[in-house]
């Protein structure tokens, strides 16, 4: 089996942007899975995406206010297909980010965060794999917007593809 996924993070609707993007929600979609690394801020946004996903894992973010810390843990812990995830908005500073997150989840396969709106792909010497999927909608100093679209099949996440925006 094979599950596909959409990873986004760093939304701010409706502050940097009225909406998703079109070709998101179609992804979104057509995903077994969806991931949000938080800053969701406005929780309809956590609501419609109930609506028309067919499964949701989120995290609050800093910028995320009481009404979706009280639905959406800190750190959330998935297992797909064989490989472990966890997700959580913030690992703090680039600097020392792989060997810090490999000593703070040492049991995951896949660390999804968010927080920079920066795009990150990289591997730890001991395997963890540390994700972030910039933002759709908030670029900030990158050329575009991003968001993942990835599948998870027999232990490993695959087709890790950064879709831009923009």
């Amino acid at each position: 089996m094979s599950s596909r996924l959409v990873i986004v993070s760093d939304t701010h609707l409706p502050g940097r942007a009225r909406d998703l993007p079109a070709a998101l929600w179609e992804a979104i979609e057509a995903a077994d899975i969806v991931f949000h690394a938080g800053d969701w801020v406005s929780v309809d946004l956590l609501d419609e995406l109930e609506r028309r996903a067919a499964r949701v894992v989120g995290v609050f973010g800093n910028n995320d206010g009481e009404e979706l810390r009280a639905r959406l843990p800190e750190v959330a812990r998935v297992e797909l297909e064989g490989t472990r995830f966890a997700m959580v908005h913030e690992t703090g500073p680039a600097p020392g980010r792989e060997a810090r997150c490999a000593a703070l989840y040492p049991e995951v396969d896949v660390l999804v965060f968010g927080h920079s709106h920066i795009p990150w792909d990289s591997v730890t010497p001991g395997g963890l794999r540390l994700l972030n999927p910039g933002s759709p909608t908030d670029r900030r100093r990158q050329p575009v917007g991003t968001y993942v679209t990835a599948m998870a099949h027999a232990g490993e996440l695959r087709e890790v593809r950064f879709v831009p925006v923009g």
